[in-house]
């Protein structure tokens, strides 16, 4: 498959981008923000992702899906990106409902992943205990109790968790904190006894949240994938959503470049535009070829998700792009707010959600430093 996007991708991309533009301006986030609406997003905007069919590209016919692939969702997301559109597409589809697809039975896909692609219910990851990002690091206990198990610890970072019909958690049920060996999924409730869910308010304005699971009983159908060996499957399914976020990360990249290039023409000092001064040219076309080298970066790595190529593969360009993307996003949403001077300080300039989102994107699932030292130990080093 070449790298490239065909005729029916790019138009997916161009309606993505008009409706982006007309239905989820940056101005949406700011008003959700300064409304401190309690879902974080809007329902209704979501509801019409879900009609346009965004919830179930990437699943089979089968579940309901449009089998459209990694590259279609893949335009979508970078679209959100540039207007930082607040939606459970994330959190639901690219998180949630991935680990579905690539740890659930066949009952389970065929159970949940229809629910899914319909908009009828939104999914979070209940994954991270701590500061950084640490897919072992775990010690949620899963204990064995007759026909079902009992769960108990707590969660931080769980992306849309307070909006979230069901949790997907990560549990060890043998083994210690830090081994690949032992770790399970559990499908819970939000709304079951035990589950204790806070909502966090982000530097973003995205959503995300505590839980705390106390003596959290549920059934040996909550089980997602085998006990104790739910490590490749995670591992496969980070994968996929780190290469996911990386194409919304993409999309913010761009679109704050864009708008520091058409500043540097509009603005004026000694009577000339201050894009003319060779020292921006210099950092504005430095910007231009990370920006290029990024966006190969996802691409491929998206085009490797839609071949089916080896896991091993995947790892090493999940890794490559959101190390990549990441230390892209924060040089240009850095040099945006600087080549924009005081006014990019202010909170009535756009510029400055994107410097947030940068910060809060790359801290999701690894950041720079994480995926760097992943893709030399992949690579042998």
């Amino acid at each position: 498959m070449a790298m490239i996007l065909n005729e029916e991708q790019t138009m997916l991309k161009d309606s993505a981008k008009d409706f982006c533009a007309t239905n989820t301006p940056i101005g949406q986030l700011r008003k959700l923000r300064d409304e401190a609406n309690a879902d974080g997003f809007d329902r209704a905007t979501w509801g019409s992702m879900v009609e346009l069919g965004w919830a179930a590209i990437p699943w089979d016919e089968e579940h309901g899906g449009l089998a459209f692939g990694y590259k279609g969702l893949g335009v979508v997301t970078e679209e959100s990106g540039r207007t930082l559109t607040a939606s459970p597409l994330y959190a639901s589809v690219w998180v949630g409902g991935t680990v579905i697809n690539v740890a659930g039975s066949d009952a389970q896909k065929a159970e949940l992943l229809p629910q899914l692609a319909a908009g009828e219910m939104l999914l979070a990851l209940a994954l991270e205990e701590s500061h950084k990002h640490n897919p072992y690091g775990i010690s949620t206990t899963a204990t064995a109790n007759g026909d079902g198990y009992t769960l108990d610890g707590s969660k931080t970072f769980v992306l849309d968790g307070h909006v979230a019909d069901k949790l997907i958690v990560v549990a060890r049920s043998s083994g210690e904190a830090g081994s690949r060996q032992g770790l399970s999924l559990f499908m819970v409730d939000r709304e079951a006894q035990g589950v204790t869910v806070t909502r966090t308010l982000m530097a973003d304005s995205r959503n995300a949240a505590n839980v705390v699971l106390s003596g959290v009983q549920v059934g040996s159908d909550a089980l997602i994938g085998e006990l104790d060996k739910a490590a490749d499957a995670l591992d496969q399914a980070l994968d996929i959503a780190r290469i996911g976020l990386t194409a919304e990360m993409l999309g913010g990249i761009q679109e704050c470049f864009e708008r520091t290039v058409e500043y540097l023409k509009e603005r004026k000092q000694f009577g000339v535009a201050i894009g003319s001064f060779q020292a921006l040219k210099h950092r504005a076309a430095d910007m231009f070829c990370e920006i290029e080298l990024s966006k190969s970066c996802v691409l491929e790595a998206l085009t490797a998700l839609d071949e089916g190529r080896d896991r091993e593969d995947i790892a090493k360009l999940a890794s490559l792009a959101k190390a990549k993307v990441g230390e892209t996003y924060n040089l240009v949403s850095r040099e945006g707010i600087q080549m924009h001077g005081g006014i990019g300080m202010t909170d009535e300039f756009d510029i400055g959600f994107f410097i947030k989102r940068a910060a809060v994107a790359e801290q999701t699932f690894g950041d720079v430093n994480f995926h760097r030292n992943r893709y030399g130990e992949l690579e042998g080093y």
